[in-house]
């Protein structure tokens, strides 16, 4: 019996478009100005350790991860980090939050076929204003028949998210790159869950991958995505 999906969500970064490697690019930077005081390695863990720790108090995005560099700079000096350390963080932050938009390949071709047979959704977290600005400078805005902006992404927010903008989690699939906000609760709340990974993900994003769920796939490309739906519907 063919049952066809209503409504697919992508998720936004690093599924559609680069955005961890320019975190990368500023943690490097974050070393190198604190190099007097820690080593890379050690610096690299305490951020980590900041992030885990304010992520409920700040969210995800650029403006929570400035404010834990900011921390950990005042941690690893004994409250001894200069003050133009913490201009250039800010500074650093600002050119993130700047920066142009690159679509990962197939994204643009992908979501456009997509959209001429499903209804198509963008669920993505982080700073609001922050995404808004990516998905205008993105060119992907027409689209999508939903934008979700979320805090989190729960197994909850899935069933509510699949449930008004199509016929519940069950017609439903999620695509991206992180398995712990995309897959896992996706598969939770019914949906697919299908993971095309990014050689740059956030560690606080790794998850064990869920092999035997009958609903789990996993793809090189998003480009493969298309075929994948015609399996599944078929």
């Amino acid at each position: 019996m063919t049952h066809k999906l209503t409504a697919i969500g992508f998720d936004a970064d690093d599924t559609l478009w680069q955005n961890e490697q320019f975190f990368r690019l500023t943690q490097e930077r974050f070393a190198e100005l604190l190099s007097d005081f820690t080593d890379p390695d050690h610096l690299h863990e305490r951020l980590l350790e900041a992030e885990r720790r304010n992520v409920g108090h700040y969210g995800f995005g650029i403006k929570g991860f400035v404010l834990s560099m900011i921390e950990t700079a005042i941690e690893v000096t004994d409250e001894k980090v200069p003050a133009r350390v913490i201009h250039e963080l800010m500074e650093a932050g600002k050119e993130m939050l700047a920066h142009p938009i690159h679509l990962l390949p197939g994204a643009e071709d992908t979501v456009r076929q997509l959209a001429e047979s499903h209804r198509i959704l963008l669920i993505t977290k982080g700073d609001l204003l922050d995404q808004e600005r990516k998905l205008a400078q993105s060119g992907l805005g027409d689209h999508f028949d939903g934008v979700e902006i979320v805090s989190h992404k729960t197994s909850d927010q899935y069933i509510r998210i699949f449930d008004y903008h199509g016929d519940g989690a069950t017609s439903a699939m999620m695509v991206g790159n992180s398995m712990k906000s995309d897959v896992v609760p996706a598969l939770e709340a019914g949906a697919w869950g299908v993971y095309v990974p990014h050689d740059l993900t956030w560690e606080l994003e790794h998850a064990p991958k869920p092999d035997k769920h009958p609903r789990f796939r996993d793809l090189e490309t998003l480009s493969a995505l298309p075929d994948l739906l015609q399996q599944i519907e078929s």
